[in-house]
């Protein structure tokens, strides 16, 4: 495969027959001698990654060919160039949305994959493919409750991110990682065209970036906290967070804060808590 849609949705694009992790490769060009030869929007692919990692120091392990480790750089203050751009730092607090936003540009993607396999198949185009493909805060892309995608992103220098995503494409029962894992082919029951997923991912992610940026981070603004609410379904849900201290946290998730938090209001006392970082299990009774 060419990726020719893939290479023409970024300014660079570097195909890896094998990398130990996209990411490490990315923020070391990003932050070498050679990097103004890397700019916003450039991506490092490969399908066989050999020391990937999630969230909290997880591995990350998929069988050669059978996945997309994909990593993009953003660097946001070059995101709105061109004459009508008004382009500004942004804010600190603005951030906390780019995983976020990685999130919308796959579950977009991914919807339009499993979409246009379901109307091949004589389905109906409902635009879902007759399965729900939801963002699960904040990192992970579920197919009926199943992860298929999980993003990672990485401070790696000031004003500069390397957002990190692992998409199963081919996966099939024997290969997943978790039983609670899926993949494209094993909904669909086909091939996935890897390059039309890749490259809608690509470019969402670019688009949102940028409309984001040109906001000044105002995540209201910019569409993208109505983008982002239109596809995450965790919000509604009975859930657990398991937070970095090792508390747990029961309770609805009731909404998305300013920065991008999700705020989970206790079962047992009833107040509100944003919070901005932790494992969320979505509790079904």
């Amino acid at each position: 495969m060419q990726w020719e849609r893939s290479r023409a949705s970024v300014p660079r694009f570097e195909w890896l027959d094998t990398a130990g992790s996209t990411n490490d490769v990315l923020r070391e060009a990003a932050t070498g001698a050679d990097a103004a030869a890397w700019p916003h929007g450039a991506a490092v692919v490969t399908d066989d990654q050999t020391r990937g990692r999630g969230r909290l120091g997880r591995t990350w392990l998929a069988p050669t060919g059978k996945t997309l480790a994909i990593s993009v750089l953003l660097r946001p203050a070059q995101a709105g160039d061109g004459p009508d751009a008004a382009v500004r730092p942004l804010p600190s607090d603005a951030y906390g949305w780019l995983p976020l936003i990685a999130g919308v540009a796959m579950t977009e993607a991914v919807r339009d994959a499993v979409a246009a396999a379901s109307v091949d198949r004589g389905g109906e185009d409902d635009g879902t493919g007759g399965v729900e493909v939801e963002l699960k805060w904040p990192n992970d892309v579920l197919i009926s409750g199943y992860k298929v995608c999980g993003i990672l992103s990485e401070l790696v220098a000031e004003g500069a991110v390397v957002i990190g995503a692992g998409l199963n494409l081919t996966l099939d029962e024997h290969d997943l990682p978790t039983l609670t894992s899926t993949s494209l082919q094993l909904v669909t029951g086909r091939r996935p065209d890897g390059d039309a997923v890749l490259s809608g991912y690509l470019t969402r992610l670019l688009d949102l970036v940028g409309r984001f940026v040109a906001a000044g981070g105002d995540a209201a603004a910019s569409g993208v906290a109505d983008r982002v609410r239109a596809v995450c379904g965790t919000l509604g849900q009975e859930v657990r967070v398991e937070l970095p201290g090792g508390d747990e946290l029961l309770g609805v998730a009731e909404r998305l804060d300013d920065d991008g938090r999700l705020v989970v209001r206790d079962r047992e006392n009833g107040e509100e808590q944003a919070v901005a970082a932790g494992d969320v299990t979505h509790l079904r009774y």
